[in-house]
């Protein structure tokens, strides 16, 4: 049987060594949750956050059939885990991530450059008001539940307009109390024009501002690519289960 950890700090030994800031928001009972088979003496856990499902301690059957929602992203935290998950999971496409250090110092000049430099038509502007609803109503930052527990968790963004309309942004994906998980997106026919650049870079300094840190993971090398310009450096690559809907 599956149980959700009340004291979600109780499997936080399991993760030992995953510094990954949904993770955090999970075990800090921020945001998300952790499931377990044995609620009082756990030895196998899935933190579990958005689209996210992150399994650590000992290999578990149910809790890698275990699925919460779809579409869904199993991240297996050890070779043991993405053997299970990979016999078990034949439907699901096998992706390689790459993960970044948590403790980039950043260059806040460059940031700034970048978060000034946008082309010609196109405005940067703040998550906030209108736009905040605006995005909870297209079903963004679903994470957080609602917008008033986004802005509670201080989650934040900034969109570039073309037009009146929001055609990049950057933003937060979960929140823990050292910083936030960012996501990055662009409107296909946008890309290549630098607007996830300055998008991301405001985001950055906005966090440095409040003593946050923008945690930043890729999904692919076009993703760490960026990450790298804006002054990440690459920790690790990791596997990743892909489940669609």
């Amino acid at each position: 049987m599956i149980y959700k950890l009340e004291d979600a700090s109780a499997a936080a030994a399991l993760f030992s060594g995953w510094p990954d800031l949904c993770i955090s928001s999970c075990l800090q009972g921020v945001m998300g949750s952790v499931f377990v088979t044995d609620p009082e003496h756990p030895r196998s856990a899935m933190a579990y956050l958005g689209e996210y499902a992150f399994c650590a301690g000992e290999p578990d059957r149910e809790l890698a059939l275990f699925t919460p929602r779809v579409p869904l992203i199993i991240v297996p935290l050890s070779g043991a885990w993405e053997a299970l998950i990979g016999s078990l999971r034949p439907e699901a496409r096998k992706a390689v991530r790459y993960a970044t250090r948590k403790d980039t110092v950043f260059d806040r000049e460059r940031l700034s450059a970048f978060a000034a430099a946008l082309p010609a038509g196109y405005e940067l502007r703040a998550i906030e008001g209108a736009l905040l609803d605006r995005c909870f109503a297209e079903g963004r930052f679903a994470p957080f539940g609602t917008r008033e527990g986004f802005i509670a968790l201080g989650g934040r963004g900034f969109a570039v307009m073309k037009d009146g309309e929001p055609v990049a942004f950057a933003s937060s994906y979960s929140a823990c109390r050292e910083g936030i998980e960012v996501d990055v997106a662009t409107a296909e026919s946008e890309r290549r024009r630098g607007l996830s650049t300055c998008a991301a870079a405001a985001l950055i300094l906005s966090c440095l501002d409040d003593g946050l840190y923008p945690s930043w993971d890729a999904a692919n090398t076009t993703s760490l690519h960026l990450a790298r310009k804006l002054g990440y450096t690459f920790s690790r690559e990791y596997t990743a289960y892909e489940l669609d809907g």
